[in-house]
């Protein structure tokens, strides 16, 4: 009302529409709009009747009625009021109306600006408003019961040693009762970092608190629920081990960790900025010395001027539970399907388990030295431990489908040795040279023990050993023959030629004195020495 009757004056006073444009920051095209009444009035600058602020603000009334009644200012307002259950059950959660506005923008269409929202919320739920924004002071906390526990974004690192660039988050937990303040920056929110922080704060606190208020990250809970929050195994584990309870803020409610949502800000101007790091672990000790030399002795308004560090040590200290005497083991779980490989994946590496579980899923419980298959609860494999690859058991497998796989040089030798010696020496013939490079046949000669008896390998095995061939096919063909008792045949060297023809042993050395066809037949014998006919013959 007092602006439009600002300009309604300026104009009347026969300024020009540019000149009050430009004197009171309003657009050509709103001061037109708002000046088009009083000229269709037929109102000129200067002229009767002469008019004064309660004569423009009757006539401003009349021209723009939403100005005096607020429930008519905006032709949107309607659309606002379709609405207004779900604005109340916003407000009385704590949400801005800020939030409220892109809500209903996003997720249900409506397309009002945020003023329109504002004013619609001020003139029609002025007592929601009010109940948004009451606070109640939360009950002093005992000394050793709580530590508020979040994780906050610090920025980005660059590592000197690596060049790599790391976002650096930092896990802070405070003590409700004292405000002590406990720093632990982190290049990764997994699980293992998550117990690991825990740790190293428990340590650094020398005890432990009764009552662990955390944000819902999934490195801690599961499922946010208001009663019955699902906690993950790990964070259990933790729990269980140092004696604590695990209780969840509730979601989207900052208030329950007022201590700790308060500190964030402070440890990322008065930690972090402006400071260089060699080393992860060189900003962990330095946040660790920062904790007690800069955010433990500060003075704190809620302490009465108190520092963290002299209420801690006075009052906390001795109330906090004692640390147990046998360290925690870090552990980490996730889930996984065992695949037709009898292999289940967990972090990057892939373990063997019973093939009886082939297609189910089991849960993977993770530490340094060891990693722990569970189905249905109940522990059904163990594995050492490895950074990438494969550790099988052969056991997995079911008999019939490893044996091949299991049948190793030494199993051969040892296998020969149950079969007889002629076994071993076919066997280590195989081997020559320390390495068995007719693995295959030495495996396809064992394999034939089951079809044939013992008995019968070993004396085929000596029979293909007496022929000077002792080959797998040699073997098969003995055995399929039914020949390993039969004795053993030398060849005479002639292929089975007709008997006139010499063979290899008459060929040399007896050749002179045996005596030739033409002998036994009474034939004329050409000489030796004087008949090229008779020296071709012969």
């Amino acid at each position: 009302m007092v602006d439009l009757i600002e300009i309604y004056v300026h104009w009347f006073a026969g300024r020009s529409k540019s000149e009050i444009a430009a004197s009171l920051g309003v657009d050509r095209g709103t001061l037109r709009k708002y000046l088009a009444p009083a000229e269709a009035a037929g109102i000129t600058p200067g002229g009767p009747p002469m008019l004064v602020e309660t004569d423009w603000r009757r006539l401003v009334a009349e021209w723009f009625p939403q100005v005096v009644d607020t429930t008519l200012r905006a032709t949107t307002w309607p659309e606002i009021a379709e609405h207004r259950d779900y604005i109340v059950a916003q407000l009385g959660q704590g949400v801005t109306q800020a939030t409220i506005h892109q809500r209903l923008r996003d997720e249900h269409g409506l397309q009002v600006s945020y003023a329109s929202v504002k004013r619609w919320v001020a003139a029609n739920l002025p007592e929601e408003v009010v109940r948004s924004r009451v606070t109640v002071p939360r009950p002093e906390v005992p000394a050793g019961e709580e530590a508020q526990i979040d994780y906050g974004r610090l920025g980005m690192w660059t590592d000197p040693a690596t060049g790599t660039r790391h976002r650096v988050d930092a896990f802070v937990m405070v003590l409700a009762c004292s405000r002590h303040m406990f720093v632990f920056p982190v290049v990764k929110m997994d699980q293992t970092a998550w117990t690991a922080a825990h740790v190293a704060a428990f340590d650094f606190f020398g005890g432990v608190p009764r009552r662990l208020v955390p944000d819902n990250l999934r490195t801690g809970v599961d499922k946010a629920d208001l009663y019955d929050p699902k906690i993950n195994r790990s964070y259990s584990e933790l729990a269980v081990h140092y004696g604590t309870l695990i209780d969840p803020a509730r979601a989207v409610k900052p208030k329950d960790k007022p201590r700790v949502e308060r500190a964030m800000p402070y440890v990322r101007d008065s930690f972090w900025r402006g400071r260089e790091f060699l080393s992860l672990q060189a900003m962990r000790d330095e946040a660790a010395f920062w904790s007690i030399e800069v955010a433990g002795r500060r003075t704190h308004r809620g302490l009465d001027g108190a520092s963290p560090l002299s209420m801690f040590e006075t009052v906390e200290a001795e109330a906090l539970l004692p640390l147990p005497r046998k360290q925690f083991v870090l552990a980490s779980w996730s889930t996984g399907k065992v695949g037709p490989d009898c292999h289940v994946k967990v972090g990057t590496a892939l373990y063997s388990a019973p093939w009886r579980l082939i297609g189910q899923s089991l849960d993977a419980r993770s530490t340094a030295t060891m990693v722990q298959l569970f189905h249905r609860g109940e522990l059904v494999k163990t594995h050492v431990a490895a950074q990438r690859g494969k550790r099988t058991d052969p056991g997995d497998f079911p008999e019939e489908k490893i044996a091949f796989y299991m049948r190793t040089p030494a199993w051969c030798r040892k296998t020969a040795e149950e079969v007889g010696p002629a076994c071993v020496e076919v066997i280590a013939a195989l081997a020559e040279g320390g390495v068995m490079f007719k693995l295959r046949q030495a495996q396809g000669i064992l394999g034939m023990r089951d079809k044939h008896t013992p008995d019968r390998l070993e004396a085929a095995c000596r029979k293909a050993l007496d022929a000077g061939d002792p080959s797998y096919r040699t073997i098969k063909g003995i055995l399929a023959l039914g020949a390993e008792a039969d004795p053993v045949q030398r060849p005479a060297g002639d292929g089975g030629a007709a008997a006139f023809l010499h063979g290899p042993s008459l060929l040399f050395g007896d050749a002179l004195t045996m005596p030739t066809p033409h002998e036994q037949t009474g034939a004329p014998t050409a000489s030796v020495s004087g008949d090229p006919a008779g020296q071709a013959a012969g």
